[in-house]
């Protein structure tokens, strides 16, 4: 998985503006994070038609706020530029509810 670097809302939205892509805002110390993230290789496998780009909340604030990133782990799917779905909250996600979100973005 990719690590996005530091970047604002319109520059993401500006490099990423062709293809699918999902953000996956994470960070070190969050135990909900650690939780999934041995489950991102599968999860990835799957939805292969995707890019997945972390996103470590710790090194990029601005953009969380930007993004209305209030809790981790969250995830965001864009395609072609433009936000098409996001599952963003502070609880804890199971490999099942990555996949459920994933496979219910049109």
């Amino acid at each position: 998985m990719e690590k996005l670097a530091k970047m604002t809302k319109t520059e993401f939205e500006q490099k990423h503006d062709n293809g699918k892509y999902v953000l996956f805002f994470t960070a070190d110390w969050c135990p909900d994070c650690q939780f999934i993230k041995p489950a991102m290789p599968e999860i990835e496998a799957e939805f292969s038609d995707f890019k997945f780009l972390l996103v470590d909340r710790d090194e990029n604030i601005d953009f969380c706020q930007e993004m209305f990133v209030m809790g981790i782990p969250s995830f965001i799917v864009y395609v072609d530029g433009k936000e098409k779905d996001r599952f963003v909250n502070k609880d804890r996600k199971t490999k099942e509810e990555v996949e459920a979100f994933l496979n219910n973005v049109e």
